[in-house]
């Protein structure tokens, strides 16, 4: 499939006919409101960035903006549509769109983690949104969307270590204008949209959009006859703009969004997704099938994914609400030769989730809907930017400061289901010496109970009794507060040493403080139980295995109520200087040719999982209480070292822009879950040998799975340890425009992001964590290699009368790729396309419009993320016999995306 991929991809001739997207080229976007353009009818766009007008083609950064226009003919209502316009980027969702994923060149934050910052930030008219799935939702009206590739900070206020999404709205005008538009389609989509704006007087002008949008889901949940992964959702925002003087300027931006949605279902993975699945699913083959099956588990669900039927248990819910809301003032103030730019924000996020966590009908695993199980940030932030001219114009300079303060909080209530008992010891007694006994209507799932642990016997079936009375506990009420506040001070200089030569300096220092402080609440009284009469006998060689799983399961994710009214808390601090060299040169007014350096940095922070405190079986107290344990949540700050040359060619009816990168990323942070826990780590790489300590020693052999001496033999000496992860590689865009109403063009990345070949998880060299010992020399979870983008846009005039046509398609190809941050091959998504098309008449001046769409038009099948289905795991001895498992017989499920969905749309614009 890469090899086929590759091959398209080398002969533009023959994607020319769905060429890329309408990109606006590269604008470095130094403020969004005032970069202002002009969309000319051939490829020259004018940008007002770094305090200068100048085309696009003129800036020697890697971004790509995309315009209004381009937008709405591919059908963007959040940021994911941008997949299609850029092929550097990728942004997907998976168990909760609250905290979607934004990757640019196969770098981004991995997980549900809320702990995580994102490598890739996303700004909304200058403000900072805290998390990049705040973007997953509707966004009204726009002038463009800009995204910025490799390490930013010299320019905005919040640092990026990866890049940047910067989404400009439609600010308000002085004249009268309304607009609305109507679409319906398939699934029972509704969505309205509208905007007004009014001139209020000579110096002020309002302007009103709204959103209203309202859809069936694209799962079915069987069991409970209810669609999941549905849209019910609405978004107002509100402007004011104050152009008291020539010299001033004050825009006002109130906004509120509102979901009430249930999000996010997944199916289980079979062989018609991965073909390394094999018999992984059988009940014969594999004692968790059985053990599910025997419990009320449709045979349905192991097959046949893509008909998209959920099986999930009786009564639970992935019902949800999601409030939104802010607002910010942004005063520009021409000083004479210096113009002052201060923009204030305050944003409120709140988020209420429930799920049936373990994904099956067999109730195991489950968060209650209520305020009990949510997430919420209360963001304040201020920057200010001075910028100019001075020297004759020699040198555009300009130095900024900026200050957040957030304060994140998580609560959880995550319990076990009113079977977790039964499946628990149904789950140990199938996969033991205990098999022949097996029986799932029996006391402790056994049909007898003989002694066949000796004098050990009363003890362990008794821990089999507590097991079986353990539904409906766990977490009470988990609470998360964590404060983070971080100010820096940033200056971005451009001079202009000789005619067509410049040379871009920039220089940032951060300061970043976090605060953590947790509670605990938890009913679980079967762990401490268990812990108390069964650790004493896990010295004894013959136990070992079944203690220790009737201890695993019955403590999951540290589920116990010996952590019931505990209190931790911890502080982190760090600065970081970062910054960027740009050497840029015009041999001709066509042609600029660059190369730079720019260093990124993402701070560091806390897991926001008490899984990640300890190993479950051992008892709290035996390692120094939970206080003594919370460095265990603590990760490093992300950094890279980035490079860059390249080139940029502009006529006024032909542009290429080409560039090649490396990137280097020390102490990457990685969110991964391995089926138990939610690990947070940092992957570097040793300049020395391991001698294969960090990774499979068996190379998928149905042996042993792992390097049991990997605790050992994967360490490094602390002075070897340097960047872990690279990503490198070259990016094409081109556009042509040989008429007004034609516009073609071309998109290609090819971007090799791999682990190194020898890693270890942490700065000071420990050993990698053996979930992820497939990571070393291998590419990063959903980071192909190929991706192209390709589009054609045609509008021509019908007549003489005004009326003009509209014709677009655009498609996206992408290479194969793993899904799963663990990299299992069982989690790899091959390479697929994907392709939108909108056809339409419109009258004069676009005043109105009838428009026909598509998207995902020929209905391609594909997993967003593969993960391992929580708790099921079967045992080892199953007849389970696929050469290419790596480790347990762990059953996976899937985040399905998106299928085809068309409709109609109405506009009209007044």
């Amino acid at each position: 499939m890469r090899l086929r991929l590759m091959s398209a991809c080398a002969v533009p001739a023959l994607v020319m006919a769905l060429a890329a997207p309408a990109l606006a080229q590269e604008t470095p976007q130094e403020q969004q409101d005032a970069a202002g353009r002009a969309v000319q009818s051939d490829n020259e766009i004018i940008v007002t960035a770094q305090g200068r007008a100048q085309a696009l083609a003129d800036v020697p950064l890697a971004v790509s903006a995309v315009s209004a226009e381009t937008l709405q003919q591919t059908g963007a209502n959040d940021i994911r549509a941008l997949n299609q316009v850029a092929p550097s980027l990728l942004v997907s969702s998976t168990g909760s769109e609250a905290n979607g994923s934004a990757r640019i060149r196969g770098i981004g934050t991995v997980g549900d983690n809320p702990g995580l910052e994102s490598s890739v930030a996303v700004f909304i008219d200058g403000v900072y949104r805290s998390r990049s799935g705040i973007g997953l939702s509707e966004l009204g009206d726009l002038e463009r969307i800009e995204v910025l590739r490799g390490p930013q900070g010299t320019l905005f206020g919040r640092n990026a270590s990866a890049g940047l999404i910067n989404i400009v709205s439609k600010k308000p005008e002085s004249i009268f204008s309304a607009g609305a538009e109507a679409t319906y389609g398939n699934y029972e989509t509704i969505r309205l949209q509208g905007f007004v704006n009014v001139p209020l007087s000579s110096t002020v002008a309002g302007r009103l959009d709204g959103v209203y949008m309202k859809r069936d889901g694209f799962y079915r949940d069987v069991t409970n006859n209810r669609d999941v992964n549905n849209r019910d959702r609405y978004f107002l925002r509100g402007q004011l703009l104050f152009e008291p003087t020539s010299d001033i300027q004050i825009r006002v931006i109130g906004d509120y969004t509102h979901r009430n949605e249930e999000c996010c279902g997944a199916v289980y993975v079979d062989s018609s997704i991965n073909p390394y699945i094999g018999s992984l699913n059988s009940p014969t083959a594999n004692n968790i099938v059985r053990v599910l099956r025997d419990l009320g588990q449709p045979m349905a669900a192991f097959s046949n994914p893509y008909s998209r039927d959920l099986y999930v248990s009786r009564g639970r819910s992935y019902g949800g609400i999601t409030e939104d809301w802010g607002g910010s003032v942004q005063l520009d103030w021409n000083l004479g030769n210096v113009k002052l730019t201060s923009i204030t924000g305050y944003r409120n996020y709140f988020s209420s989730q429930g799920a049936d966590t373990d994904y099956s009908a067999v109730d195991l695993l489950y968060r209650a809907p209520n305020a009990d199980s949510s997430r919420a940030f209360e963001t304040f932030s201020q920057e200010l930017r001075l910028n100019g001219t001075a020297f004759n114009e020699k040198l555009d300079w300009l130095v900024g400061g900026y200050f957040a303060n957030e304060d994140l909080t998580l609560v959880d209530n995550l319990r076990f289901g009113s079977q977790y008992g039964r499946f628990a010891t149904c789950r140990i007694v199938s996969g033991s010496a205990l098999a022949a006994l097996y029986n799932p209507a029996a006391a402790g799932c056994l049909a007898a109970r003989p002694a066949l642990f000796g004098a050990a016997s009363p003890l362990i079936y008794a821990a089999f009794d507590r097991l079986d009375g353990i539904n409906d506990r766990g977490t009470t009420r988990d609470y998360f507060k964590q404060n983070s506040r971080n100010w820096a001070l940033f200056t971005h200089n451009i001079f202009h040493v000789t005619k067509g030569l410049d040379l871009t300096l920039g220089l940032r220092y951060t300061n970043e403080r976090k605060r953590l402080n947790a509670t605990f609440g938890n009913d679980n009284t079967a762990c401490v139980a268990n812990q108390t009469s069964l650790l004493p006998l896990r010295s004894v060689a013959s136990l070992t295995a079944t203690i220790d799983g009737i201890l695993g399961l019955s403590c999951q994710g540290n589920s116990t109520a010996e952590l019931n009214g505990v209190a931790i808390s911890d502080t982190r601090k760090e600065d970081q200087f970062t910054g960027t060299a740009i050497l840029s040169y015009k041999p001709t007014d066509d042609l600029l040719l660059y190369g730079s350096y720019s260093r990124g940095y993402k701070a560091g922070g806390f897991n926001l999982d008490k899984s990640a405190l300890k190993v479950p079986i051992l008892p709290f107290a035996a390692v120094g209480g939970a206080q003594a344990l919370t460095a265990n949540l603590q990760f490093a700050p992300e950094t890279n070292n980035a490079f860059e040359i390249g080139l940029k060619y502009s006529t006024r009816k032909f542009s290429l822009n080409l560039s090649a990168f490396r990137q280097q990323f020390k102490n990457f942070q990685l969110n991964t879950f391995n089926g138990t826990v939610f690990l947070v780590q940092n992957i570097n790489g040793c300049t020395a040998s391991l001698g294969g300590g960090d990774r499979d020693q068996s190379k998928f052999s149905t042996a042993t799975n792992f390097n049991a001496a990997a605790s050992t033999t994967g360490a490094c000496s602390s002075s070897n340890v340097s960047y872990g992860v690279v990503s490198q590689g070259v990016e094409l865009e081109a556009s042509i425009v040989p008429a007004r109403d034609f516009r073609v063009g071309l998109g290609l990345t090819y971007a090799d992001t791999h682990y190194r070949d020898q890693l270890v998880g942490s700065d000071a060299g420990a050993p990698l964590d053996q979930a992820l010992r497939l990571l070393p020399g291998q590419q990063l979870s959903n980071a192909p290699e190929i991706v192209s983008t390709a589009s054609v846009a045609w509008t021509p005039p019908l007549g003489s009368s005004g009326l003009s046509g509209l014709i677009y398609f655009d498609a996206r190809m992408t290479g194969d790729f793993n899904t799963g941050s663990d990299l299992f091959p069982q989690k790899i998504q091959d390479g697929f396309t994907l392709v939108n098309g909108r056809i339409g008449i419109r009258g004069k001046d676009e005043r109105w419009a009838i428009e026909f769409w598509g998207q995902n038009i020929f209905n391609q099948n594909y997993t967003q993320v593969v993960f391992n289905s929580p708790f099921q795991e079967g045992a080892a001895t199953a007849p389970f016999t696929d050469p290419k498992y790596p480790g347990g017989r762990q059953l996976f499920s899937a985040y399905l995306a998106e299928p085809r969905t068309y409709g109609i749309t109405l506009r009209t614009r007044f």
